[in-house]
Formats: C-alpha cells, sequence, structure tokens
C-alpha cells in the first residue's frame, strides 16, 4: 500500500451485500457508506470516481482453523478490484467484526451491519499502519 495514500475504500464482501466504507489515512477515521448488491462492480466504480481513493482495503475472512470457506472469493475479488481499477489492494483480516458491527448498532433501527464491518475493516487497516 503506498505510504502516500490519503483516501482509501474498504469494503466488506458478502454473497449478497458488500458492505463500504470511506476512510482518511492522514487522520485514521472511517466512516461506513451504503452498502451495494453483489458483485456490485458497476456500483463500486461510482464510489472511485466520486471518492477518488488511493487505495481499496478488502476484509479477508481468516477461520480458526483452515481457510475460511469465502476466502478464495474475497481473494478473487481483491484481484478484480486491482485489475479494474488500477488501484493498490491490501486485504485485512476480517474476523469478528460482524459481531462488532452488530455490537455497536445494538438497538439501531437501520442495521447497515455489512458497512459498520467495513468500517472496522478499514480501522483496523489503519491502525496496522500505524504500528
Amino acid at each position: 500500500m503506498p505510504e502516500q495514500a490519503r483516501t482509501v475504500l474498504a469494503f466488506d464482501f458478502g454473497i449478497k451485500r458488500i458492505g463500504v466504507a470511506v476512510g482518511e489515512a492522514e487522520l485514521g477515521t472511517a466512516h461506513p457508506l451504503p452498502g451495494i448488491a453483489a458483485p456490485g462492480f458497476a456500483a463500486i466504480e461510482k464510489l472511485v470516481k466520486e471518492w477518488r481513493p488511493d487505495a481499496l482495503v478488502v476484509g479477508l475472512p481468516v477461520a480458526e482453523h483452515g481457510e475460511h470457506v469465502l476466502a478464495k472469493r474475497v481473494q478473487r475479488f481483491a484481484r478484480q478490484l486491482a485489475g479494474r481499477f488500477r488501484l493498490p489492494v491490501a486485504t485485512v483480516d476480517e474476523r469478528y467484526t460482524s459481531v462488532e458491527a452488530e455490537s455497536r448498532l445494538r438497538g439501531a433501527k437501520h442495521k447497515p451491519v455489512d458497512s459498520v464491518a467495513a468500517q472496522l475493516i478499514l480501522e483496523q487497516y489503519f491502525h496496522g499502519r500505524a504500528a
């Protein structure tokens, strides 16, 4: 991931929906955006044009033992993003982000769990870069 990356889009890949978040690396902050229907490349193209990110981040599901059932699909999605948008793409271990997102949203009327999970993925990415 380039050191000069400022605006970053993050994705929580799902078979039906993809959570989306945007963040600013310099501030280390991330905010959820409306999720999109999978595979979502037309919608992602609109987001890339609107936000002009320097980089993309994708949450990679990691299983406790062995490979997570979605891992290969997520890696393929990440490669497709890199190829289509010619931007650097990083993957981040997304373990427990959905559980944390649900916890943060407890009691909320509208529950954009996938996009809050994308926000958490992006926050993990920023925290990992600072270390």
